[in-house]
């Protein structure tokens, strides 16, 4: 984890910005030995590049930074500072404002920040020894308290299945309920199979059982505010078994209830005026004698049956019981976070998480959040005439659909029919994970979307912005 302070430290050096025009200035006025170490370097203000000026002694005594053709891409600025936090030296290091202007330096910090992120729970190197970087005027208690509700995320999403089953999840929430006072219920057992019979279903056949977490926390005269995270820890397939290649990330199918436990953690950290209930239904979808099978119906908490067309399509069978009991209580925001579709990543890939939703005013505040945060989101539409793709014979309700194309629509219109007529609803159909890496954003697990969220709640419960 990066020391991010909050004022220059003594002989911090000082991050300048260059473009092609500035450099040409510069050089036209530095002296031949720093124009030699220029031309030694291949300097030439390309964005994230650097160039590290000595003086006679060999000391480092500045650092020009290449700023010409940024990627277009809204997460330039932590980009370009998780490159520095990668490639500098160790030391401190500092920027005055002034010279970077259009440049937020939250986004700064975040980004250098980010670049820190290491999982070596299962490794026998050490940390390696990060750079420093100072900048005044900036929250740095709210920069840090992001960072790691990221990388708590980050890590629940690498564990391994294996080390992370739906108990461990449970732990994972009774340890924030208990650092913050918030009320929490492990419902497993009998009163799972009463109580969310399709959760039960799903996660029968494995010998960790379900449970579903429910936890409780603010004040009764808040407005509700009520997360649910789809927490599938590892995924077979079930008896419509993936092929191997297609497991091989499964251990990132709880990426949902581990993004609803990182933004959760950022709630009770930021004290949003809210009454907050979390709801993660956890469970592996494993195969035995006991596995549901497909051409099962499924009775539901709704009250819906459900015929099974696919029990690979388990995540939106375990989201419909929360989803059911979530409306009961008419809250003034419901948020679901899933891994639930490869369709959504055919569609829009790695960087984008879709979400959806029927109301314009949440769209409204979750993009401009999402702007603001550099943590860009895709709308998707819930057309309302492929409901008919999930026609069964028999049940209310087939959870796989007659046809291939949009699945990312007809997996949120499923989840829809357990919400509606219920409109404060926001999908979330997320990644969790990156296939290769950027600087700040390395290969594995990824907190998907969190901090377009959590700006978002921000907004709505400080009268801040729209929605």
């Amino acid at each position: 984890m990066i020391n991010l302070l909050g004022a220059p430290a003594p002989a911090s050096l000082l991050l300048q910005p260059f473009n092609a025009e500035s450099l040409k200035t510069y050089r036209g006025q530095a002296s031949a030995a720093v124009n030699n170490q220029i031309n030694n370097q291949q300097f030439k203000a390309q964005f994230a590049r650097t160039a590290l000026i000595t003086n006679g002694e060999g000391l480092l005594v500045e650092i020009l930074v290449g700023t010409d053709r940024p990627p277009e891409d809204p997460r330039a600025t932590q980009i370009l500072f998780a490159r520095l936090a990668e490639t500098l030296p160790p030391g401190n290091y500092t920027l005055d404002p002034a010279d970077w202007p259009g440049y937020s330096l939250e986004h700064a910090l975040l980004g250098w920040g980010l670049a820190s992120y290491e999982f070596t729970t299962y490794l026998k190197q050490e940390s390696r020894e990060w750079a420093k970087l100072f900048i005044e005027g900036v929250d740095l208690g709210r920069v840090d308290r992001l960072l790691l509700a990221t990388f708590l995320a980050r890590d629940l999403v690498n564990t391994p299945a294996a080390d992370l089953g739906p108990a461990e999840l449970c732990n994972c929430a009774r340890e924030l309920a208990g650092l913050h006072g918030a009320e929490i219920a492990i419902i497993e057992g009998d009163a799972l199979e009463k109580e969310y019979p399709a959760v039960h279903a799903v996660g029968k056949a494995s010998v960790r059982p379900g449970a579903v977490i429910d936890l409780r926390w603010g004040k009764t005269e808040h407005p509700r505010l009520t997360l649910v995270g789809k927490g599938v820890v590892f995924d077979t397939g079930g008896l419509d078994l993936k092929p191997s290649a297609g497991m091989l990330i499964m251990k990132k199918d709880m990426g949902g209830a581990a993004v609803a436990l990182a933004l959760t953690r950022l709630v009770l950290e930021h004290k949003l005026p809210v009454r907050l209930r979390l709801l993660i239904p956890a469970v592996e979808n494993a195969v035995s004698g006991i596995a549901f099978r497909p051409g099962d119906v499924l009775r539901t908490r709704k009250g819906l049956t459900v015929e099974v067309g696919n029990t690979d399509a388990e995540g939106r069978l375990i989201l419909c019981d929360a989803l059911a009991e979530a409306v009961t209580e008419q809250p003034d925001l419901l948020i679901d976070m899933a891994t639930l579709t490869g369709a959504c990543r055919i569609a829009l890939g790695q960087d984008l998480p879709a979400y959806f939703t029927p109301n314009d005013q949440l769209a409204l505040g979750l993009e401009t959040a999402s702007q603001r945060a550099a943590d860009p989101l895709w709308r998707m539409p819930l057309w309302r005439p492929y409901l008919s793709k999930l026609k069964s014979t028999i049940s209310d309700l087939n959870n796989s659909a007659s046809t291939p194309f949009a699945g990312a629509v007809t997996a949120a219109l499923f989840l829809h029919e357990f919400v509606k007529p219920f409109q404060n609803w926001i999908h979330l159909d997320m990644y969790a994970w990156r296939n290769d890496a950027l600087p700040g954003y390395p290969k594995g697990g990824e907190a998907s979307a969190l901090r377009a969220l959590f700006h978002f709640l921000e907004d709505r419960y400080s009268g801040e912005g729209p929605g």
